[in-house]
């Protein structure tokens, strides 16, 4: 598939999720999780996921250019190489799921990452509340959590609540959970072009057209800012992931 062969319906559901992509990546969370259903609404299930990679991966160059100096590496490097294992896992799960059902896979994934993210909402709750909990230090919290968020990027570039979930519970400052999420997505999605490639979701073709919707995503990561502060968060986070939860099962029921 070429960018000549792309139908009205794929230039706008890939022009969406773009605006997902950089929106999200700009600040509005929860944006990310809705471009994996405009992918995979635009493109068949699986291709969706390697056609979604690389412009994921220019909202990172956004967010990594903006938040650089906001990073605290210690905790990239405690979860990034669990969630490389994950994503090993993950290649050798995603040749094995038959392409007519890896829509429900992308379903139930969007549905889990919406339940991990009000499980954080829960801990953001009762992280100001000044409770302390010593659990996410714990070595099998790390691994599990990288591993776990390494196998849903892989099928389905889902880890985000995951790996939010972990540095919010780690207690990071505001401005350092945004500049250390944004490092380890960059660098776990660039981990992940190779193994894409083996799966066959990463051609120069389809590389053509992911870069031409990341454009757009890096275009609507640098006004994102500008846009946020007018758009009242209560109401929006209720939007989005009732949208989310909706998308999820419309893949789910087919």
């Amino acid at each position: 598939m070429s960018l000549a062969d792309l139908t009205l319906q794929q230039w706008i559901c890939g022009l969406l999720g773009a605006l997902c992509i950089g929106f999200g990546k700009g600040g509005l969370p929860g944006l990310g999780n809705l471009a994996i259903w405009f992918f995979a609404m635009a493109f068949e299930p699986k291709q969706s996921v390697g056609i979604l990679l690389p412009a994921l991966i220019c909202g990172d160059i956004v967010a990594v250019l903006v938040y650089r100096k906001h990073a605290d590496f210690r905790y990239v490097r405690r979860l990034l190489p669990w969630s490389m294992l994950g994503v090993v896992i993950g290649f050798f799960l995603f040749n094995r799921i038959p392409g007519d059902v890896f829509s429900v896979v992308i379903g139930g994934m969007l549905l889990a990452m919406t339940g991990v993210h009000f499980l954080r909402q829960w801990l953001l709750r009762k992280r100001a509340e000044g409770a302390e909990d010593p659990i996410p230090h714990k070595p099998w919290f790390i691994g599990g959590t990288g591993i776990a968020g390494g196998v849903a990027t892989m099928l389905a570039n889902a880890a985000g609540p995951i790996a939010s979930f972990y540095f919010m519970a780690i207690r990071l400052p505001k401005m350092a959970f945004i500049g250390t999420s944004a490092w380890f997505f960059f660098l776990i999605n660039i981990f992940k072009l190779p193994f894409q490639s083996a799966a066959g979701n990463l051609t120069l073709l389809s590389l053509q057209i992911s870069l031409v919707f990341g454009a757009a995503a890096i275009v609507c990561g640098l006004i994102a800012p500008k846009v946020v502060r007018y758009i009242p968060q209560r109401y929006y986070s209720a939007c989005i992931w009732t949208v989310i939860i909706f998308a999820a099962i419309s893949l789910i029921v087919g």
